[in-house]
């Protein structure tokens, strides 16, 4: 099993924009869309049935044990249309 913990910004922007753990782990477990940024950091989005099928995505630095969660934020620039 991976490990992964979350930053202090990651751990803000949750609070600030109402995204639950529970979406987070969804993005990380069952991720519709996986790819490595140009700084290496891995990025995970997964369409939130409950927030209106807004994509969430989930930025995650791989480089270091455990991985750690960025950040995290609904794309606007997506949107399912499920």
């Amino acid at each position: 099993m991976i490990k992964y913990i979350f930053s202090k910004h990651a751990t803000d922007m949750m609070k600030e924009r109402n995204i639950s753990e529970d979406w987070v782990w969804r993005a990380l477990n069952d991720s519709e869309n996986i790819f490595t940024g140009e700084d290496g950091n891995l990025h995970f989005s997964k369409v939130i049935a409950e927030k209106e099928n807004h994509v969430l995505h989930v930025v995650v630095n791989p480089a270091i044990s455990p991985k750690r969660i960025v950040t995290l934020f609904f794309d606007r620039r997506l949107r399912s249309k499920k």
